[in-house]
């Protein structure tokens, strides 16, 4: 029985760290599809934006990657900054700074969990993730720390923006759209 549980323990690690994206990607579609929301949309397309910024990056800095000892686990592109990192940094940052200062959309309950569950959740998924690029030997520590930098500048840039100048256009856009 305790090789079925850490058998299954290993496989939900693996899916939640080695394919993070598919993941955070999949529930962000959901979150989308279900709230219909212009504002998720934004935030989902800041996501976009954070990891091309990063792969830019990547291709000026030019720094490798640490040598993975697993066999076939050595990532072929370069290293600094981590994507992950710089992406999951940019999805709690910006949960965290939306859950205080966003109104809770019309879709959701409307409660204060509603402003405190994501954050509680997501803020301690996210630095695991960034954690895990260290274990799974993905990434250096500065690679980790740049990345983790780069998400955490660019949410409340990319949340400023949407304040500034795309909630007066988001109701437009979900009656016309989204509906």
């Amino acid at each position: 029985m305790d090789g079925k549980i850490t058998k299954g323990l290993r496989f939900i690690l693996r899916i939640l760290y080695e394919e993070t994206n598919v993941v955070v990607t999949a529930l962000t579609a959901c979150t989308i599809l279900y709230t219909r929301s212009a504002a998720i949309l934004y935030f989902a397309v800041g996501a976009v934006v954070c990891s091309r910024i990063v792969k830019l990056m990547k291709r000026a800095f030019r720094q490798p990657r640490p040598i993975n000892p697993l066999p076939g686990k050595q990532k072929k592109d370069f290293g600094m900054p981590s994507t992950h990192s710089a992406v999951i940094a940019y999805y709690a940052t910006y949960t965290m700074l939306a859950a205080v200062s966003l109104p809770i959309h019309e879709s959701l309950p409307q409660s204060q969990w509603t402003r405190i569950i994501p954050p509680l959740v997501i803020v301690p998924w996210a630095a695991s993730i960034a954690i895990s690029r260290l274990w799974l030997g993905h990434h250096t520590v500065p690679q980790v720390l740049v990345g983790s930098i780069h998400g955490i500048v660019l949410a409340p840039l990319w949340l400023r923006l949407w304040t500034t100048y795309g909630d007066e256009y988001g109701g437009f856009v979900e009656r016309t759209y989204m509906t």
